[in-house]
């Protein structure tokens, strides 16, 4: 492992320069990948996977959209696509990337196909961590690893497309063969990480449940809702307000403080923004401190786990979050949203067409 400062803590890494795809094709040289689930992580880690010269099978339920979502992708039915219950008989590693409810529900017939020595691979803490509520408790004689990228598994299979890789965390939950360790670097560099974090299945899925709930998702739309309804509320056209309040955030200073980050964004903009920004910030830091911590205190209760549980095994609830998100997709913030990334798409055709040749 590198050791490597952040902001004054040293932390220990997995790259590719000590760790390279050779040695990960040698661990898992005898392996079958299973992964079962083509929906979210699917898709990009089998795709990436399998490209990277691994041996990888797919389960799947047959005649759904990600059957056929497969079978696009080159999957073949009876060859490397098979539905999910042969898929884990004939895998080595079973590699659940089911969403959390459909772990919960495809658990028996998964728990059935871990003999010994095998090794059950997640993405996620959720199933393992909160147990008492999943009832995943996997045998004491498979191993138990988890490699989690920072991202979506479309942005996974973009950036090693493009050459790159998408950072992941990484955690071993049980070693019952003594090679577990090696075997989540391994699938951690399969499936196309830059970077490998070492951490636990209860600090990645409290983390990742407190992000998307918080900065990455609910607190950034909340935001983003709240400065547009104040703008408009103070005569400003719907244009104005979403310019001001998403576009320029989406379109320049977000891809600019990842590039350089807040420190150099704070240096490179007017001194009137700088001053305005350094002056707010902090008022904003401790309005959402006590929320945040509320929301931390939530997932680590177990209190989240159980929502998502419960809403999520309701009868009907597919048609319910249907109707949430078609009040967000039609609302005027977000229609004014649409219109924009349309004038967006044709001011970029158009600076193509005239920069033909």
């Amino acid at each position: 492992m590198a050791t490597i400062n952040f902001g004054g803590v040293e932390e220990h890494v997995v790259t590719r320069d000590e760790f390279p795809l050779d040695k990960a094709r040698a661990i898992l040289q005898n392996e079958t990948i299973a992964v079962i689930g083509y929906g979210v992580q699917g898709p990009g880690q089998a795709l990436n996977l399998r490209d990277n010269g691994f041996h990888v099978i797919i389960g799947q339920r047959r005649d759904s959209a990600s059957w056929s979502k497969a079978e696009a992708d080159g999957w073949v039915e009876g060859e490397t696509l098979f539905d999910i219950e042969e898929a884990a008989e004939r895998g080595t590693i079973i590699a659940n990337l089911l969403s959390d409810a459909g772990q919960i529900a495809v658990w028996p017939t998964l728990k059935a196909k871990l003999t010994p020595g095998k090794t059950l691979y997640f993405s996620h803490g959720f199933g393992i961590t909160f147990n008492d509520q999943t009832g995943i408790v996997p045998p004491a004689d498979v191993d138990v690893v988890l490699v989690a990228p920072k991202g979506s598994g479309t942005s996974l299979r973009r950036l090693f497309v493009a050459g790159g890789g998408l950072n992941s965390s990484f955690a071993v939950y049980q070693d019952a063969t003594g090679h577990a360790y090696d075997k989540a670097i391994a699938l951690g560099i399969g499936v196309g990480s830059g970077y490998l974090f070492e951490t636990d299945f209860k600090r990645e899925v409290y983390s990742d449940l407190t992000g998307e709930r918080g900065v990455l998702m609910g607190a950034l739309a909340g935001i983003i809702e709240a400065q547009y309804q104040v703008l408009r509320q103070r005569g400003h056209s719907p244009s104005e307000a979403f310019n001001e309040t998403v576009e320029e955030l989406t379109q320049s200073l977000v891809p600019l403080v990842g590039e350089n980050g807040m420190d150099w964004m704070f240096s490179n903009c007017s001194v009137t923004a700088q001053r305005g920004a350094l002056d707010w910030k902090g008022r904003f830091r401790e309005a959402t401190l006590p929320v945040l911590n509320e929301l931390y205190d939530s997932v680590a209760s177990g209190a989240e786990a159980a929502r998502t549980i419960q809403r999520g095994s309701t009868p009907g609830y597919r048609q319910e979050l249907e109707a949430e998100l078609k009040e967000v997709r039609d609302s005027e913030l977000w229609q004014t949203g649409a219109t924009v990334r349309e004038l967006r798409s044709k001011a970029t055709e158009k600076v193509e067409e005239l920069s033909a040749p």
